[in-house]
This record gives C-alpha cells, structure tokens and sequence, in this order.
C-alpha cells in the first residue's frame, strides 16, 4: 500500500511490517530492528547476505546509549558537524542488539536522517530503526515510490509516499581501524580531505 500516513507506517512497523520511507539520500526499508520476524523478513526480500549488517536510524544523539557500547572519541567532532546528515558511523554494539542487525561483526551503523519524514517517522516509533537502503542486493535503490512498487510488488506492508530522491549517492560510511578513522563506503559526504592519520583536520 502506498500512501503518506505516518501513522499508518508506525502501527506497520509496530506489527512486524516492513515500510518503505524517503531519506536524504534515497529510500529506505524500515523494521524494527528487535522484531527477529521482521529482521528475517527484511534480510529474504533483498536477497541480502547474512553477514551483511543492516544500519539503524536514531532519532538524537542521546537514543545512542540504546544500542552502542561507547562513542569513540574520533567521532564527536563528525557527529556535530554532519549530524543529521548522509554520514553513517560504525559503533560497537551493545551485545543485546541482534547479530542479524551487526551481520555478527559485533559492530552496527548509525545515523541520523535530516529528512523531515524519515525523523518524524524514528521520533513516532520512540526507537531506532533500520534504514537499509530499498533495493534487491546488487541492484541500484530505489528514489520513488513507484520504482519501489516495480521492484518488489506487494511485498512492501506500507510505502511513505515522499516524491523522488535527488541525491545520486547513498551516505557515506566512516569506522575505525586501528584506532584510526576509515573510509568504509564513499558517498554523498566526502570526507577524503578531512581523514587523517585518525584526525579530524
């Protein structure tokens, strides 16, 4: 069904349902990330991997003592920087988070979303969600709400109509290594000149 009702798509997500919603970069399919049925469902209708982790939406900074072990000290200055925004950190997770969410890599991915849906929609549901992008595995995501019908039919519970997507790349994704910052996945923040050596510069 697609539709624009917020409220809709949270009493979905709240029943095991998987949503589609708009982002700043393109759209994304959201679960509830500690309903095991849902995270199944997501992982058999992309055709993903298992070990592929799954990155989680936030609404604040603060909903972050949910589901991470710490915040790494390299990080603050990005998150006040480019929070919200298309920029995904890799955090330890805490143990209690699902290992199909960490793709068993004991780590999870977060960001938060400027999109005034994508918010509305984390803000609603009062806990993060995930936020991978509305693809099959391989295939390039989905920037509407009708290629999103084309691409996966009637399997979507609900799709938050927002209009398209303009943004041609999807967030970019930081971690550590080593103790130092690392560029995991290139994207709409570059973030090449200001990686260095594990510095902000």
């Amino acid at each position: 069904m697609v539709g624009t009702s917020l409220d809709v798509a949270v009493s979905s997500l709240r029943r095991g349902g998987i949503v589609a919603f708009p982002t700043e970069t393109c759209y994304g399919l959201a679960v509830d990330p500690d309903c095991a049925l849902a995270v199944e469902r997501l992982f058999s209708l992309k055709k993903r991997a298992a070990e592929n982790p799954l990155l989680l939406l936030i609404e604040k900074k603060e909903q972050l003592a949910s589901v991470v072990q710490n915040v790494p000290r390299l990080y603050w200055p990005l998150i006040e920087k480019y929070w919200p925004g298309p920029l995904t950190l890799i955090f330890p997770a805490l143990p209690s988070l699902s290992r199909r969410i960490t793709g068993n890599t004991g780590t999870v991915g977060i960001r938060i979303s400027p999109h005034p849906i994508a918010q509305e929609l984390v803000k609603r549901m009062g806990k993060p969600i995930t936020a991978t992008s509305a693809n099959i595995s391989g295939f390039p995501p989905a920037r509407s709400a009708p290629e999103i019908v084309k691409m996966f039919g009637e399997s979507i519970d609900y799709i938050i109509d927002g209009g398209a997507t303009e943004a041609e790349l999807c967030s970019t994704i930081l971690g550590l290594q080593k103790g130092q910052l690392s560029l995991v996945r290139h994207g709409q923040i570059d973030l090449s000149k200001e990686i260095g050596g594990g510095k902000i510069i």
